[in-house]
């Protein structure tokens, strides 16, 4: 029998030989590279540069090295800090036909972890503290450790009157009390020093203090509940792998045998618990070869530590370093350099070369006039510069709804498909998965759910295809009776049939009629069974919201593998506790805003001829270079500020910090200026042509806008234009 995971957001990641990609060409590689991926395969190589500078084409070509000299694939380990910076070796090891010995292996920390603790369950179950060690572990997905996290924690908060000063939304709230779990286990600290640390560090009061204690009361009440059932959340299964798995000379054998010929990329950014394993392999490989980005390190939010990462170099004999960016045009490496030098990332450079022919900016008092600017200046750059929409990216520090629905409008207007991607979004904020919701609520009266007719009516504009929200509007106050929706021609009013039109009417009654078949069906299906099927019979089709829609598409299949692991997750609950009614506990969990897990599909999808638009950190985790970047709102404060996360601190639950200090203003500030610094010299190692500029006074809210990068970027023009 084999151990249940909760999603394949956690599961391990491989590379399939047979499946169509692309080659790296000898020609294409300059003799740089390729007398890198020449070198004698009994070498361990630290390799450092800057980003574009051609270090990930050299691990791909060296592992198609390994694979050509008759080296098994399955002795080869790419490990990364997240999955989504693997697609360069996918596509490169995808065309490579002719390697023997399984599959070439591709993990991170945590699914490396996850099915190490899988593999010696139950050798470890006892000695980690598992009330029953017998019985095989749950390992929980995102999605699933916050549905767990609220059963456990909210009869907690409710009777002891937790967080009663923290005023946002109680899901965030719980995923920073995750957050803390995960550094704990990232960094290599016990979860009971979470309180202790975050209380030296920052509590300014007594009512601080207290929210810390409650935090660490909240940990400990989540990790017991978990040891009690024989989950596993990612905290959990990395603290096991680290504390108990490597322990185990069964498990050092194992890992030493199979994974002779190691490959990192991207260990900059990786964490510490990452490089204590990869130092604990490195003397037993055959070969290795670790890729560093010089003045990386943007995701140290996420537990980045690119100063230890550097203590890896005395593993390796061999130590190299290539510097010339092939990527970025002088103006654009000039922008970069210089204004990470400004804000104390780098030492300012000698040669100080002009940045301005790579920026393009227009001020502007309102923010939908910078938003029609961008959309203007996007269709110039596609129907007049003959730039391929893939080579545009639209970034600003956070994508709102607004912000996303005017540009794809603006984008829309003048026949340019847009796409994008926000990752760290509730599911229930994406308009597809809302209508889902909604139509589910519809379908399950016995859940006693109805929707609100608000609901109602955005579900229908959403679902059919050239419904506006006024007569979406009307036809829900027309026709939402008693928690479901009465036919088009119950309509009365002839007047109001023809201002719906009843070509729109009778998309509305094929949806009715689908809602009506499936609740007189003699048994319900699964949740996950319900949105597939909707989707599949209904609203893909021609006339109906999702047909043609890439993105919508997206979210429903991200829905239905959410609701299925789910399903397949909690089915053996029962064993344990009640078990609850599925389908109800699954709408219940998105409608409280559970933030979705990593679904591969959302970081894969390519299409030439879309403008990508995300949050500039969502861009970078892709690790792909464009030709022209626009970067928006830059008078906004998220360029650089730090979410406001009141249970939580990346730098205080580091390994850097030093205990016993305090953080100050100043240590802010200082954080604040880096952050950015990094940010901006990481998009700029990663556009080829130039960068447009989007500001607007005011902001969305109607606020003026003065932050950090806007203060930057004038004290730069400044400067070259006193200089001439």
């Amino acid at each position: 029998m084999r151990a249940r995971t909760g999603s394949a957001a956690v599961g391990k990641a491989w590379i399939a030989p047979y499946n169509e990609g692309v080659t790296i060409d000898s020609k294409q590689l300059n003799a740089r590279q390729s007398a890198l991926i020449q070198l004698p395969l009994d070498r361990k190589i630290w390799l450092e540069g800057i980003a574009g500078a051609g270090k990930t084409t050299v691990g791909a070509g060296r592992a198609l090295r390994l694979l050509s000299q008759g080296v098994p694939a399955e002795s080869i380990l790419i490990f990364v800090p997240q999955r989504s910076l693997v697609t360069p070796y996918i596509h490169a090891l995808r065309d490579h036909k002719l390697y023997r010995g399984g599959q070439v292996s591709v993990h991170t920390i945590g699914s490396l972890s996850l099915q190490m603790v899988e593999m010696f369950w139950f050798l470890v179950a006892e000695r980690a503290g598992f009330a029953h060690p017998h019985d095989l572990p749950n390992f929980l997905s995102l999605e699933l450790v916050q549905y767990f996290m609220t059963r456990v924690i909210e009869p907690l908060v409710n009777q002891r009157d937790f967080f009663n000063s923290v005023r946002i939304d109680r899901a965030r709230l719980y995923s920073q009390i995750v957050d803390n779990m995960n550094k704990a286990a990232l960094v290599g600290f016990p979860i009971s020093e979470i309180g202790a640390r975050l209380k030296e560090a920052l509590a300014g009061g007594v009512e601080q203090t207290h929210i810390f204690d409650d935090a660490q009361t909240c940990a400990f009440a989540f990790r017991d509940y978990c040891l009690g059932r024989n989950l596993l959340d990612f905290s959990l299964y990395v603290e096991v792998f680290r504390d108990h798995v490597q322990a185990l000379p069964q498990a050092q054998a194992y890992l030493r045998h199979r994974f002779r010929h190691l490959i990192v990329d991207n260990v900059e950014e990786d964490n510490p618990s990452s490089h204590n394993f990869l130092a604990s392999l490195l003397p037993h490989c055959d070969s290795a070869l670790l890729i560093f980005d010089r003045d990386a390190g943007f995701r140290r939010f996420l537990g980045a530590d690119p100063h230890n990462a550097r203590r890896l170099r005395r593993f390796c004999d061999v130590h190299e370093a290539i510097d010339e960016s092939q990527v970025m045009r002088p103006a654009v490496a000039a922008l970069g350099a210089q204004l990470a030098a400004q804000l104390a990332v780098i030492e300012p450079a000698a040669k100080n070369v002009d940045p301005r022919p790579a920026l393009t900016a227009d001020a502007h008092r309102y923010h939908p006039q910078m938003v029609d600017w961008v959309a203007e200046r996007v269709s110039r750059l596609i129907n007049e510069g003959d730039v391929p929409p893939a080579e545009i990216v639209v970034l600003a520090p956070f994508l709102s709804d607004v912000l996303r629905f005017g540009l794809a409008e603006g984008l829309a207007k003048r026949g340019i498909q847009t796409r994008s991607h926000r990752p760290s979004r509730a599911l229930r904020d994406e308009r597809a998965a809302r209508t889902l919701l909604t139509l589910a609520r519809l379908a399950h009266p016995q859940w006693r759910m109805g929707p609100a007719e608000f609901d109602i009516a955005f579900a229908l504009m959403t679902a059919i295809d050239g419904l506006d929200l006024i007569r979406a509007k009307l036809l829900t106050e027309m026709l939402y009776r008693q928690g479901a929706l009465l036919p088009f021609s119950k309509v009365q009013s002839s007047t109001m049939q023809t201002r719906v039109t009843f070509e729109l009417g009778e998309r509305y009654d094929r949806l009715v009629g689908w809602l009506e078949r499936y609740r007189d069906e003699s048994g319900a299906d699964a949740i996950d069974i319900f949105f597939k099927r909707i989707f599949g019979d209904l609203l893909s089709r021609r006339g109906f919201g999702f047909h043609g829609n890439i993105d919508a598409g997206n979210i429903c299949m991200n829905l239905v593998d959410s609701a299925r692991n789910f399903r397949w997750s909690l089915d053996f609950l029962s064993r344990y506790d009640e078990a609850p009614d599925l389908g109800l506990d699954y709408v219940t969990m998105v409608e409280r805003g559970v933030i979705a897990n990593y679904y591969r599909r959302s970081w894969e999808v390519e299409d030439e001829d879309s403008v990508l638009i995300a949050p500039a950190y969502t861009f970078l985790l892709s690790n792909r270079p464009v030709d022209y970047q626009f970067w928006l709102n830059i008078g906004s404060d998220g360029w650089s500020r730090r979410l406001y996360q009141p249970l939580t601190h990346p730098y205080v639950l580091s390994r850097g910090w030093q205990p016993g200090a305090r953080w100050t203003e100043d240590d802010e500030q200082s954080w604040n200026r880096g952050t950015l610094g990094r940010l901006l010299l990481a998009l700029t190692r990663r556009c080829r042509k130039g960068v447009y500029l989007g500001y607007s006074e005011l902001s969305e809210s109607g606020y003026d806008q003065r932050g950090l990068l806007l203060e930057t970027i004038q004290s730069l023009l400044r400067r070259h234009a006193r200089e001439g």
